[in-house]
């Protein structure tokens, strides 16, 4: 009977499935709709992320995940069991064995709740990984070697940033501070700057094309549409990337602080080491323009933008249950393999 080793990414924004062999088979937002008189699932994923703001009163379009853990356990399961069936299809006969990441500060309850629901969704063997060694294995880095390698993911719910060496997290924090504050800051930010409503999606929108933490040697603009708080009619407004940067200020200054607390706690060897290595930002937030450039700017460190930025950790995940189910989980963490000697990370 066949198998499929699973790596899941399982995002408070998205969820990213990797398969043993095949690579990245599934990235869909983790956005699950249901019928609320009944409680049945509509739809899951980029379907039900296109009904968010558009669904009539007895269908709600929802996250099951918030800031990095599980809020809604039982949709969890649905969602999970509903992502590795589309991955798996009817290829494989037996339970698959599944890794799965959670933010580095979670607390033993909520990584057991993981670890159930991923086993409940159709799990034969589960394994639970911290989200920074993930991102760090998939951003290519030789995380077995006594050399420190920072690490800043910015994901959806959380920003994780650790120290690593010799395998594990030296010095780490976990803030409840990424993408979806980002666009909470936005629409707050348009809600008072211009009297205008945006959704969910306009902020994010506006994110993504125009955001911006440094700022830009040449102002690009573009056009939200919202509510008129005054007067309740629709209303078109250009918004520019230098007001981006002024509404993303606040959450902005949360990551960097966080990055300085990281570092002023990290042992002068290491230390010395990041300085020389610089710092490897993964997730889909890190993205946003200029971010990399204030971190740089705000602590004399290079900042660089890992490849394949937003896949990091499930390409990390992956591999790491790749080597857990070939028996070398313990040598994980002592041996170099050949990924990542060809890695630009690890030959620093």
């Amino acid at each position: 009977m066949f198998s499929a080793d699973i790596g899941i990414d399982l995002g408070t924004a998205t969820v990213i499935v990797y398969i043993k062999g095949q690579g990245i088979v599934i990235q869909e937002p983790s956005v699950v709709a249901i019928e609320k008189t009944t409680n049945t699932i509509k739809a899951v994923g980029e379907e039900a992320r296109r009904m968010i703001g558009r669904t009539p009163g007895n269908i709600i379009a929802l996250r099951p995940l918030k800031e990095g853990v599980i809020s809604d356990y039982e949709i969890t399961e649905k969602m999970l069991k509903y992502f590795i069936k589309k991955a798996m299809g009817k290829r494989f006969a037996r339970k698959p064995r599944i890794a799965v990441c959670v933010p580095s500060a979670v607390t033993e309850v909520e990584r057991r709740a993981v670890e159930d629901a991923t086993r409940q969704a159709g799990a034969r063997q589960v394994f639970v990984i911290e989200e920074p060694i993930a991102a760090a294995i998939g951003a290519g880095i030789d995380i077995s070697r006594a050399c420190g390698s920072m690490i800043v993911d910015i994901g959806g719910g959380t920003t994780d940033v650790a120290v690593i060496s010799l395998g594990g997290c030296v010095v780490s924090t976990s803030l409840k501070v990424a993408g979806d504050n980002f666009d909470d800051a936005i629409v707050r930010y348009m809600r008072k700057k211009h009297s205008t409503l945006i959704g969910e999606r306009t902020a994010e929108d506006l994110k993504v094309n125009i955001g911006t933490a440094f700022e830009r040697t040449v102002p690009i603009s573009m056009d939200a549409r919202g509510r008129n708080l005054v007067t309740g009619l629709p209303r078109t407004i250009s918004v520019t990337s230098y007001e981006m940067m002024e509404a993303l200020k606040e959450p902005v200054e949360s990551i960097i602080d966080a990055v300085h607390m990281v570092l002023e706690k990290t042992p002068p060897e290491l230390a010395s080491d990041i300085s020389d290595r610089g710092i490897v930002m993964t997730g889909g937030s890190s993205l946003l323009y200029g971010l990399d450039r204030l971190i740089k700017q705000k602590t004399g460190i290079n900042a660089i933008i890992a490849d394949q930025a937003v896949s990091c950790v499930a390409l990390g995940t992956g591999r790491y249950i790749e080597f857990m189910t070939a028996g070398k989980g313990s040598d994980l963490l002592r041996q170099n393999y050949a990924y990542t000697s060809s890695s630009n990370y690890s030959r620093r």
